[in-house]
């Protein structure tokens, strides 16, 4: 479910804490539909949670990630998948796929054009793109809190040092278009989500999501500002004893034309 380059995941922490990820995405496999004896690529695996999951339809099914820490601990939890460190926008792959798969990981790649065109490449003609990701708003409440946070402690970040790839429906599904792709279906929905370890599960969030920003500080600057998120947003992301994150995401399903005859 990573595909962040140059970021050090704390996998257990990421396992233990942010099961959630994860979680969400059997809701995606379902749209997948995985088939026995298909090929399937899941981009980004993560710890293998879900790879393990599509295997277990009888597809045989390739986990990729960039993170060598996930790869490594897929392993360890999961040693009979076949789980592969790689660029997710320098597959290799050529007509292999009967289909991709990817949960919360498109959100993380600067380079959308080389992503959608590796995707394709690596499908069969007919192959389906099927994934979840963030999409346009997608934490906008956390990310206006940290940014002002931020800049209250006098260390200004640009959309609270949270930018990734947020699209709307439109934006995303032109980009596949323009790379070959029919998309089928797609959703843009509210998922407000619940956070892990109760009182604490925001601040724990940021510690996991937002450290590009947080290790640059003090270990008190970091307090204060987690601190002060949490008062900022405890009035509206904060109930029945647990944080519920304001994420909205992006469900797609696009298809590799075969070729025309």
């Amino acid at each position: 479910m990573t595909q962040a380059r140059g970021k050090e995941w704390n996998t257990t922490l990421y396992d233990g804490k942010h099961s959630f990820v994860w979680r969400y995405g059997e809701e995606v496999i379902e749209l997948l539909a995985p088939q026995a004896g298909e090929r399937i690529l899941d981009l980004g695996c993560g710890t293998a949670h879900l790879t393990s999951r599509i295997a277990a339809s009888g597809a045989s099914v390739v986990g990729l990630d960039q993170s060598p820490a996930m790869i490594e601990t897929a392993r360890k939890n999961y040693p009979e998948l076949q789980l592969v460190e790689g660029d997710a926008t320098r597959l290799g792959f050529k007509a292999e796929f009967d289909a991709v798969f990817s949960n919360a990981t498109i959100h993380w790649i600067k380079d959308q054009g080389a992503l959608a065109a590796a995707i394709f490449q690596a499908l069969k003609p007919g192959g389906r793109f099927v994934a979840e990701f963030g999409g346009k708003g997608n934490l906008r409440a956390v990310r206006d809190a940290l940014k002002r946070a931020m800049s209250s402690i006098g260390h200004p970040v640009t959309n609270g040092g949270l930018e990734r790839y947020y699209p709307s429906i439109g934006e995303h599904a032109t980009l596949l278009e323009g790379n070959g792709f029919r998309v089928t279906q797609a959703w843009h929905f509210d998922r407000p989500t619940k956070l892990e370890n109760g009182e604490r599960g925001l601040g724990g969030w940021l510690e996991t999501f937002a450290d590009n920003v947080l290790e640059a500080l003090t270990p008190d600057e970091r307090n204060k500002v987690i601190l002060d998120v949490e008062s900022q947003l405890r009035s509206s992301l904060f109930r029945d004893g647990s944080w519920f994150a304001d994420y909205r995401r992006i469900r797609i399903v696009a298809i590799k034309e075969p070729p025309q005859s």
